[in-house]
């Protein structure tokens, strides 16, 4: 998929689309089902969500209609808030499990890419399935410490606010600007580290599948690849989240501009007073287009992008660890002398 020797720019993108054409059944069968059983799980928890709800909704409903009733008491709100928080909770866990096991599966079938050999969806989801820990726990750990200056910036931002308000109660005209301008300076200051440290630690997840590396481990091993080429690494990285991003929305635009046509045309047969049933059945053709080109486009981001990072990965070692004769000999190939490759 890739020639062994230091990549370029063009052969990382392009091994990354080798590797979404050779191998569609681990990159996009993996991917749809764990998104559409995430999506399964979600529903249903929405569904319980509702039933569990429906005595509060129709109790809150009555109270509402009433134009001259009390508010709504607390005992009465607190069922949504539950519910809400409940389906909240399990639409993130989920979202953070099937993100991790796509990544894995991503990098394991990129694994196999590399040295040229076969990828079935079986295969990577054994090969992927152990490592999902590790990756979950690395994200974790890389979104702790990015929060750092985050944390820093909202301090920032809270003094400027307050020593804002207090000047503006002096009508202190300067010191409301010098506060503000504080507040903003601060903000824009953090993004810097913030980005620094995402760059730093963004081959972790390539060592946890490559190397069965642990969380800390993993961003120690990214931190060490990404020394002396993090502009490298952040220019190709942006490049490829850049690359889905645009061809995504092209593709959900295009999609939904031709769902489009059908339901105007068939929205011109709706009486002044159409009824919901008759609204959904005018606009049905036009939400499934919608969303089978939000689902088209989702695959996109959610694969281009951790393949160009697992090659970067790659990249990395062939330059600084002579990776290239080790994949040339797990590969089967005769040893070649330096400098062939």
């Amino acid at each position: 998929m890739i020639p062994l020797k230091p990549l370029t720019l063009g052969e990382i993108l392009g091994g990354a689309m080798s590797t979404i054409g050779r191998y569609k059944g681990p990159v996009f069968g993996l991917t749809t089902a764990v998104f559409g059983a995430y999506l399964v799980v979600v529903c249903l928890a929405a569904v319980v969500a509702i039933s569990a709800v429906s005595d509060s909704f129709t109790t809150l409903i009555d109270t509402l209609d009433q134009p001259s009733g009390p508010e709504p008491e607390w005992e009465t709100i607190q069922p949504f808030v539950v519910a809400v928080v409940c389906v909240a909770a399990v639409a993130l866990i989920g979202y953070v499990l099937a993100v991790s096991i796509v990544q894995a599966a991503l990098l394991a079938t990129l694994q196999e890419a590399v040295l040229g050999g076969p990828a079935s969806i079986g295969s990577v989801w054994r090969q992927a399935l152990p490592r999902v820990p590790a990756l979950i726990g690395a994200s974790i750990l890389t979104g702790l410490i990015g929060m750092i200056p985050v944390l820093f910036v909202l301090f920032a931002l809270v003094i400027g606010l307050v020593g804002a308000s207090a000047s503006a109660a002096g009508d202190s005209d300067e010191a409301v600007g010098a506060f503000l301008v504080f507040g903003v300076v601060a903000a824009l200051l953090a993004v810097v580290p913030t980005v620094w440290l995402y760059v730093k630690f963004s081959l972790a997840p390539a060592a946890v599948v490559f190397e069965k590396q642990g969380p800390v481990g993993a961003l120690r091993r990214s931190s060490r690849l990404v020394r002396g080429r993090w502009w490298p690494v952040f220019g190709i990285s942006l490049l490829a989240a850049l690359m889905a991003g645009v061809v995504a929305g092209v593709i959900q635009q295009i999609l939904s501009m031709i769902g489009m046509f059908p339901a105007m045309a068939a929205a011109s047969d709706l009486g002044d007073h159409p009824e919901l049933s008759e609204i959904l059945s005018v606009f049905s053709v036009y939400l499934v287009i919608t969303l089978v080109g939000q689902l088209i486009g989702y695959l996109i981001q959610t694969t281009f992008p951790p393949l160009v990072n697992g090659l970067l990965y790659v990249d990395q070692r062939i330059r600084n660890e002579n990776l290239a004769q080790v994949l040339a000999e797990s590969a089967g190939l005769p040893p070649q002398p330096p400098g062939s490759f």
